[in-house]
């Protein structure tokens, strides 16, 4: 077992963790923020999308010793204290992007940090692009990039 120290959502954790524990399995099973979600244990579909000191991780390709240190963003951290959503999140509800939902964590994180890289905007296909490696099963891509491009 290794010990590692690393922030979700702003509080801190120190773990005693296997080192070949995956860690989307820290987040979803130690700490049940069960809204990253594992849909094809494969790195292609982005459902387990988080943020690792502001850039989107995929988290089943990364161990979870890897994050020791690291300030780390879940779905569950983005809407404020009081329950505001997040300005991506309202955009998806807003633009009706979400279908099952089984998608949408991926999705918004993903989104969140193509739109803080490009504060100027993008257009439709430059959001598709941006977004590649994120997977909607239910094809609701048209809403999908409505709702990002609401989101600059």
């Amino acid at each position: 077992m290794w010990t590692i120290n690393l922030r979700v959502n702003g509080a801190a954790h120190t773990l005693d963790v296997d080192p070949r524990t995956l860690l989307v399995e820290l987040l979803r099973d130690e700490l049940r923020l069960t809204g990253t979600h594992i849909g094809c244990d494969t790195s292609q579909c982005g459902a387990c999308v988080v943020h690792v000191d502001g850039l989107s991780v995929k988290s089943c390709t990364m161990l979870a010793v890897q994050a020791d240190g690291a300030e780390l963003v879940t779905i569950e951290g983005l809407a404020a204290a009081d329950g505001t959503l997040h300005k991506m999140q309202a955009a998806f509800r807003e633009h009706h992007a979400l279908q099952c939902g089984f998608c949408t964590p991926g999705m918004v994180m993903s989104a969140i940090e193509l739109v803080e890289r490009n504060p100027q905007g993008l257009s439709d296909q430059e959001i598709r692009e941006g977004l590649d490696g994120n997977l909607c099963r239910c094809t609701g891509y048209h809403n999908i990039v409505r709702a990002v491009a609401a989101g600059f």
